[in-house]
């Protein structure tokens, strides 16, 4: 009885299918959770309203959101939302506005929120000298 070992030739190709597999669970992974991400952390519902959308332009911007519970955020140039009371909202905002005469003012408001939070914003804004206010809403359909 002789024993016959066959040499086997090894393989020096690396198998990549299962790095396709992980590339492509990844890419649905990020393509579902990044519009997810631009939320910024509160949650409104903007009112809709029929119009164009307005340009964009280079001019500093601050957005003030208002919740459905009256709660105010303050975002300026694309920041994270962070919770202020209402007076600090006013003093921060007229701050940036002495710095920049440009800057620009837009308020999202929550469709469940009571009109006077947003008017009463407006008001103190407008009262404070600050010129360039505008409504953020969606649009139909």
């Amino acid at each position: 009885m002789s024993t016959r070992r066959s040499r086997r030739k090894l393989m020096s190709e690396i198998n990549v299918v299962p790095y396709i597999d992980v590339m492509l669970v990844l890419l649905v992974i990020f393509m579902i959770t990044a519009p997810l991400q631009q939320n910024n952390g509160v949650e409104i519902d903007l009112p809709v309203t029929e119009g164009n959308p307005i340009e964009q332009k280079e001019t500093p911007t601050v957005v003030i959101t208002i919740n459905k519970e009256g709660r105010y955020y303050l975002s300026e140039n694309g920041t994270k939302n962070i919770v202020v009371s209402k007076d600090d909202l006013v003093l921060k905002i007229v701050t940036l506005h002495n710095e920049n005469q440009q800057l620009q003012v837009y308020i999202r408001g929550d469709s469940k929120v009571e009109y006077g939070h947003v008017v009463r914003i407006m008001a103190t804004l407008k009262h404070s000298g600050i010129a360039r206010i505008g409504l953020i809403t969606t649009s139909e359909g």
